[in-house]
């Protein structure tokens, strides 16, 4: 088992920013890779960025590409995402979710925290 507790969202005016973290308890958090999703009211929950075991590759949805940095610390079993210029599109539920590899479907993801709100006034 792995316990994921997000924390950082909060509210937020366009163009501002944010840095989420995740903190992981029990099994290794270093054996497995990491991913950040999203999911607005009413929406099906959404792939923004994930990071292999070792934090040495990274992946975004596009529309986070250049704003959105994923990052790990394996000594302190966190994850992060700094989130910058942010856009009232962005406005979701962010939850960060363990997987064995790297995957953008959230179905393969094994492990989720309970969910931190993010949202963005224009």
């Amino acid at each position: 088992q792995v316990q994921l507790v997000e924390s950082g969202g909060g509210f937020v005016q366009a163009g501002g920013s944010l840095r989420l973290s995740c903190a992981a308890s029990g099994r290794s958090f270093s054996n497995y890779a990491m991913g950040w999703f999203r999911q607005a009211p009413g929406k099906e929950r959404k792939f923004v960025a994930a990071i292999t075991l070792s934090g040495g590759s990274t992946y975004y949805v596009d529309s986070v590409k250049g704003r959105f940095t994923i990052s790990r610390d394996n000594d302190k079993n966190t994850l992060y995402l700094q989130m910058n210029s942010l856009k009232p599109e962005d406005t979701a539920v962010y939850y960060c979710g363990a997987a064995r590899q790297v995957y953008s479907d959230y179905e393969y993801y094994d492990y989720w925290g309970q969910g931190t709100q993010v949202t963005v006034s224009s």
